[in-house]
């Protein structure tokens, strides 16, 4: 019986039985990340460090997605409020709804479209997101939401006795009834977004292209009934961007809790939904780009693949046809044909 041969960053050479004859075989360099497959003693291109291009593009789209996502959704509230609440509830509602739907179309094959800390976070916690790029996307967030919030500042002229919420509009976000109300509605709201996030974003049986439509509707429906009570953060940045704008930090420590805490149990949740009748850690493996040099068929159904490629040192063939022959670093387990 036939050992399995695995891929390397090194051609390796090993002995194999097939039919009782004793074969001398060299597998090639199959670069799972981009599909590139080499006979030569070059060595894989070294793992993006976190400054590089593809990086600073995904920290350009969050910080444009979230700068215009609060803008939008925070200038709608001001609107309401200075002429007399032509906007309503619903209105400021389809604001967040569709900015968030929007963006997510625009920049979300860029950098993901989180523009929300617990997102990054939860996600990252589920093995969806990189942990190394988290404190980046959150410093991208930050940066975008603050500019936002100061933008609004200096339009509306928003400068007189803000906090005590007597004077200007504040388009912070502040607990309207109990801390207690407020925490588990803002747990419950972010739990909600999450638990759609991980199912229409990150499940592969899911159909993404209806992905920003159902987000966005999230956002609506959650901010329709958590908005009279807590105004409906959801999102740590678009409640400190303004904090720090104009000094109001009371009660601010809830809109950081809380919807960290509900979208880490939010995106946990989801996983527990994925197929069972694969290992957790099959589930949580990252994504790999299943290419061959060569013969390439795919009969995919959630991973399930079936892949041939073929040695062009002595043209054996090998096969790999179960998702668990992929493991956590992305190298291939093939065996011979």
């Amino acid at each position: 019986m036939s050992k399995p041969l695995t891929f390397s960053e090194k051609s390796i050479l090993s002995m194999a039985e097939i039919s009782g004859i004793t074969v001398r075989t060299q597998t090639t360099i199959l670069n799972i990340e981009d599909g590139r497959s080499s006979g030569d003693s070059r060595l894989p291109d070294s793992p993006c460090s976190l400054i590089c291009i593809s990086f600073v593009q995904k920290l350009i789209g969050e910080f444009v997605g979230t700068f215009s996502l609060v803008f939008a959704g925070c200038s709608a509230t001001v609107v309401n409020d200075t002429y007399g609440e032509l906007v309503t509830l619903p209105g400021i509602a389809l604001a967040w709804g569709l900015t968030v739907m929007v963006m997510t179309y625009s920049i979300g094959h860029v950098s993901g479209a989180h523009f929300n800390p617990a997102v990054s976070i939860a996600l990252a916690s589920s093995r969806k997101f990189p942990f190394k790029q988290v404190p980046g996307y959150i410093a991208a967030q930050l940066l975008g939401s603050t500019l936002a919030a100061e933008a609004l500042r200096l339009m509306f002229h928003l400068n007189n006795n803000v906090c005590s919420l007597k004077g200007d509009v504040y388009v912070g976000t502040h607990p309207s009834g109990s801390n207690t109300a407020t925490f588990i509605v803002e747990f419950i709201a972010t739990f909600n977004l999450l638990f759609v996030i991980s199912a229409v974003a990150t499940d592969k049986r899911a159909n993404r292209s209806f992905a920003g439509v159902a987000i966005g509707a999230t956002v609506v429906l959650n901010i329709l009934f958590s908005g009279p009570i807590s105004g409906a953060s959801m999102n740590p940045a678009r409640s400190l961007a303004p904090a720090y704008i104009w000094g109001c930090y009371k009660n601010l420590w809830l809109y950081i809790v809380s919807p960290v805490i509900g979208a880490l149990i939010g995106a946990w949740t989801y996983n527990m939904l994925r197929s069972t009748n694969k290992s957790y850690g099959e589930i949580i493996r990252p994504n790999c780009n299943k290419v061959s040099s060569n013969d390439h068929q795919e009969a995919s159904q959630d991973d399930s693949c079936v892949l041939r490629v073929v040695d062009p040192n002595n043209r054996k063939i090998f096969i790999l046809s179960s998702p668990t022959d992929i493991n956590e670093t992305c190298n291939v387990t093939c065996k011979l044909a």
